[in-house]
């Protein structure tokens, strides 16, 4: 059990034993208490996307291992769990029928597991439990490509990321991979957000423009041109209702530079070595990749095998910088593939986005699941139950945020440009702690106290002028308990 749950987790955690206690001896009781016992589990963060969207990579390069099978076998057709543990375990849950261990064995890497005669579709998911710290604050959840020429492998992606009227999604947060914003990707982030508690808020979305290296053909300038991008979807407000950012990232490149070989390194430096038109002939394309004349010692098998790992993009970054004297090493070269992927920005915003904000999105899943339970199951009294849960969404200052927070991602809320923007970072849209909200170098208290009492009286004013519009002053009251919050804690911290 956590020993430091907030005021707001408490009184979710007590609704949902209440909820549990009303419901006892229906199907809703253990759905509740698995939201119960969820409470102090990580946070499940779901990779979501289309069919080759790059999910299984960009969870490889998340955890720094080759775990996910990136290929099309049986288990990239099934949700798979990615949890720490203290030993190295692999669960078969059936659709029908009790949890099993499996036999599994890793190939190249990536973890292969034995279904024990059991199809894609007669399992709901597989448990890896794998001790990492980069999975200790969060748990992944890999699922099969929505959009998927196979309805059954959509279906189970769609039914386990959405809520429904008998109950919530099982995804605290999901990080949700596109090439480009198709009419089927604003369906599922729509589908993904629910309209009840806060309301529909991309607080819990991330958006990640997937194989960025590819946006530009595998030109040297690709990643370049996919941050550009990036920055427009950022700033599109189709796309700021449905998700809190957007990342460009390079898979592959993130995947290499935690599991670069030393074979590999030196097979990219005797390209390096090549005469530059060969290697740029080479360069060409995929085919001439493979198939084209080189004075190299790697045979067209070997050059496959690099291409599959790195792409081409991948392979162009490495010989160029290979032969300006920026990877002189295998290390320094993995540490640049890093650097260049934009996987380091993603997980600062895991961690500041979604792994801070745990407690409240852990809240908001346990209030959609007791409405769930309410909507499946109608005949038993839950007034009180009701009653609650309304007090709870409608005087939790976190909630409160996280509608104002909507309010002016979906154009609601009509203010100055400047004073939106300054909304946004205090509510935390840049990342909850207080030098991100404050927008300070550091969280020192002899620079947090003086402004957070200049944004408190900035507020204040705002709530208080007749001149406000009744949104505006509303938000403004928000603000001014959000300021309030922090010179409390910044106070009490001297």
């Amino acid at each position: 059990m956590s020993p430091t749950r907030t005021p707001l987790l408490q009184s979710v955690c007590a609704l949902l034993g209440e909820a549990a206690t009303a419901y006892a001896g229906t199907n809703q009781e253990q759905q509740l208490r698995d939201l119960l016992d969820r409470v102090d589990e990580p946070l499940r963060v779901a990779i979501a996307g289309k069919v080759k969207a790059g999910k299984s990579t960009l969870l490889n390069a998340l955890v720094g291992e080759e775990l996910a099978p990136t290929d099309e076998g049986e288990c990239t057709k099934i949700v798979t769990w990615y949890r720490n543990g203290h030993t190295y375990k692999v669960v078969v849950e059936p659709t029908d029928g009790l949890p099993r261990p499996a036999r599994f064995h890793r190939d190249d890497g990536a973890i292969e597991v034995d279904l024990g005669g059991l199809e894609p579709d007669q399992v709901d998911r597989v448990l890896v439990d794998w001790p990492s710290r980069s999975l200790e604050r969060i748990t992944l959840i890999d699922t099969p490509g929505i959009a998927s020429v196979s309805t059954g492998i959509s279906a189970k992606s769609h039914a386990f990321l959405t809520p429904d009227e008998d109950r919530a999604t099982e995804a605290d947060a999901v990080l949700y991979l596109m090439k480009h914003l198709h009419s089927t990707d604003v369906d599922f982030l729509e589908a993904f957000h629910d309209e009840e508690v806060s309301q529909a808020t991309p607080v819990n979305a991330i958006a990640i423009l997937s194989r960025a290296d590819e946006v530009g053909s595998g030109r040297l300038d690709s990643m370049e041109s996919a941050q550009r991008i990036a920055a427009r979807y950022r700033v599109d407000p189709k796309v700021r209702r449905l998700v809190q950012t957007v990342f460009p990232v390079a898979g592959l490149l993130a995947q290499i530079g935690s599991t670069l070989r030393e074979a590999e390194y030196r097979a990219l430096v005797d390209l390096s070595n090549s005469p530059a038109s060969e290697v740029e002939s080479l360069l060409l394309s995929v085919d001439r990749f493979v198939n084209g004349s080189s004075s190299t010692r790697l045979s067209p098998e070997d050059r496959e095998v690099l291409l599959d790992r790195f792409g081409l993009f991948g392979v162009r970054l490495a010989i160029d910088l290979i032969a300006k004297g920026q990877a002189a090493t295998s290390s320094q070269l993995a540490m640049e593939m890093t650097r260049r992927s934009g996987v380091r920005e993603l997980q600062d915003a895991l961690l500041s986005q979604f792994a801070d904000r745990r407690d409240v999105l852990k809240a908001r899943s346990g209030l959609l699941g007791v409405e769930a339970a309410m909507r499946a199951n109608p005949q038993v009294d839950a007034r009180a139950i009701a009653s609650d849960l309304e007090r709870i969404s409608s005087n939790a200052h976190e909630f409160n945020e996280l509608r104002l927070l909507n309010m002016i991602r979906s154009g609601a809320l009509v203010a100055k440009q400047g004073d939106l923007a300054s909304m946004e970072r205090l509510l935390g849209a840049n990342g909850t702690a207080v030098a991100d909200r404050l927008d300070l170098a550091n969280a020192d208290p002899a620079t947090v106290i003086p402004a957070a009492q200049q944004a408190l009286v900035k507020w204040q004013r705002k709530a208080e002028s007749p001149l406000s519009s009744t949104d505006l002053t509303i938000a403004a009251r928000v603000l001014v308990r959000t300021c309030e919050g922090i010179l409390n804690d910044a106070t009490q911290g001297v």
